[in-house]
């Protein structure tokens, strides 16, 4: 079964093309439109649609305007691994087409190597067990990074990054958690709350806050710091363990601490955003072990607003399945 199921996903991704999606030759402009969110509907970016309309102010545009867009364009990177992760459940063979056939690095330290690797994993799965419900997905250059709710081996909640070169997937991390059996002190999941990205023209400003956030308070303990990066005690929170606010951040560590419950933060590894969502990449400890964390925020008005994370043991080097490392 583990052979063929590999035989048959190299096969399907050599096979069938890279999936490509069709645009309206015009789109007339309405009322409340921006460049920026009509450029971002055909994945183009909104400084070539305002060259080939040549527009001498790309901010003034106005209802009933007339703009062309591309008649084809290549299927987004973001929409790709949305479809990936779905057939997961589905077991539809056709979203294997994004991977590189020659080139998959994997990063989950319980799944071989390239795409074998991947099948194999997948082989294990009772038929018609899994279930994936993607609820946020982003792109940041080549690097789409997701959060999903899952169902295989049971219920998980996971952040997934994937790392694309010429429209294919290239590179796979994550982070996975079993999901929490009751909501937060403050009432809140795991995976609820915003979804729409916003405020793409802060995406750089965005993840420089954050940066800043984690390396001051997370990573060096600049605790006189903490204020200035919060709208005073609004702070929404999905940590399962852990209540709104920044009195509900405090309640909980001091909590570990008297249960004799460490967590370090030591290195940043990497920082993706879109608009108004930045995910962090790190390493640490966590009760005593190696840890990595995968945290996401909300910012709003230059402010974080909001949290979502997964903290993940890293497997021990002689019980992984790849040498790539967690990171």
């Amino acid at each position: 079964m583990k052979k063929i199921l590999s035989f048959l996903v190299l096969g399907v991704l050599l096979l069938t093309n890279t999936a490509i999606g069709f645009a309206d030759t015009n789109y007339t402009v309405k009322q409340g439109d921006m460049l920026w969110k009509i450029a971002e509907q055909y994945d183009m970016k909104w400084e070539d649609l305002a060259k080939s309309n040549s527009m001498k102010n790309p901010n003034l545009i106005y209802p009933g305007q007339v703009i062309q867009v591309k008649g084809e364009m290549e299927m987004a990177n973001k929409d790709k691994v949305v479809a990936l992760l779905k057939s997961i459940e589905t077991g539809d063979m056709g979203p294997v087409a994004y991977v590189n056939p020659e080139k998959y690095i994997q990063h989950n330290l319980m799944v071989g190597d390239g795409l074998e690797g991947f099948g194999e994993a997948l082989s294990h799965l009772p038929e018609g067990s899994a279930r994936v419900n993607t609820v946020r997905a982003f792109e940041d250059g080549d690097y789409v990074f997701t959060h999903t709710d899952y169902d295989f081996f049971g219920p998980k909640i996971g952040f997934d990054v994937f790392r694309f070169e010429d429209g294919l997937i290239v590179e796979h991390w994550d982070n996975l958690t079993t999901t929490a059996s009751e909501p937060n002190p403050s009432g809140r999941t795991e995976i609820d709350g915003p979804t729409e990205v916003q405020d793409l023209d802060k995406t750089a400003e965005n993840k420089e806050l954050v940066k800043n956030f984690v390396n001051d308070i997370l990573i060096n303990d600049k605790m006189e710091k903490l204020a200035q990066y919060f709208d005073g005690d609004s702070y929404i929170q999905h940590n399962a363990h852990v209540a709104d606010g920044l009195s509900g951040l405090g309640a909980a560590i001091e909590e570990m601490t008297k249960q004799g419950m460490t967590m370090r933060y030591d290195k940043v590894h990497n920082i993706l955003g879109q608009g108004n969502f930045v995910l962090v990449m790190s390493e640490g400890e966590f009760a005593g072990k190696d840890a990595s964390y995968y945290d996401l925020f909300r910012v709003e008005n230059g402010k974080i607003a909001e949290h979502w994370d997964v903290v993940e043991e890293i497997l021990a080097e002689d019980a992984r399945m790849n040498d790539n490392g967690k990171f």
